[in-house]
């Protein structure tokens, strides 16, 4: 499950990200609207941690931004200010849940798991292009009826690459998403998985649809 984490104070971003790290999922900080509206148009996630109160554009301009664009991802309001009117207009906004602070971290993450869960049902648990499949509950992948061995870190590389199918994917994005780096390490850490999962998912079967655009990044797509 990958979750994001909008929130400008630092500190208390930094606690909620380590704290939901720990218990599996998958977290991407922001520290504005607008870059939460980006990330949220460039990657799926499965639910939104949102402060309503960022600098520029709040949480609730960027909560109804997200639902005008038909995106249905459960959304978690955090606010210091817990009066009944301003639950009211974020649940009216198209909140799933409303957490005031100060919160324990052991509330938020139980209200985060139930959220994603929730979502999760009407979701598909599987991910497919072309004749390849990725079931995220068994973790098991396949290309037509061959199941495909993975590592723990190429499941997470083949799960992002196909939840991001169709769309160029850089190596900063990729570390970013996959080993949760901020910085590039300087390393071909990337293009070494990226060769793995080639092997196989793509050497003994047709058509290829793991594909690298030189200078760029790479792209999972079926070739038209």
């Amino acid at each position: 499950m990958r979750v994001l984490v909008v929130e400008d104070e630092k500190k208390t971003a930094s606690f909620v990200r380590k704290a939901l790290q720990a218990e599996g999922f998958a977290v991407d900080v922001c520290h504005n609207g607008d870059d939460a509206l980006a990330a949220t148009a460039a990657t799926p996630f499965d639910g939104v941690v949102l402060d309503i109160m960022l600098p520029g554009r709040d949480g609730l301009s960027v909560l109804r931004q997200l639902r005008e664009r038909k995106n249905s991802t459960p959304v978690l309001l955090l606010s210091a200010r817990g009066e009944v009117n301003e639950r009211v207009e974020g649940l009216n906004a198209g909140a799933d849940d409303y957490l005031p602070k100060p919160f324990e971290l052991a509330e938020l993450v139980a209200r985060v798991r139930a959220l994603t869960r929730r979502g999760g049902e009407t979701k598909s648990p599987v991910l497919r292009v072309a004749d390849l499949s990725l079931d995220t509950i068994s973790h098991i992948a396949q290309r037509g009826e061959t199941k495909i061995e993975l590592t723990a870190r190429e499941y997470r590389l083949l799960e992002f690459l196909m939840r991001s199918a169709g769309r160029l994917c850089g190596r900063m994005m990729i570390l970013e998403k996959v080993w949760d780096y901020d910085f590039d390490p300087g390393t071909n850490l990337v293009d070494v998985y990226i060769r793995r999962l080639r092997e196989k998912v793509d050497a003994d079967f047709e058509p290829k649809l793991l594909h690298t655009v030189r200078g760029a990044g790479y792209i999972l797509k079926e070739q038209s």
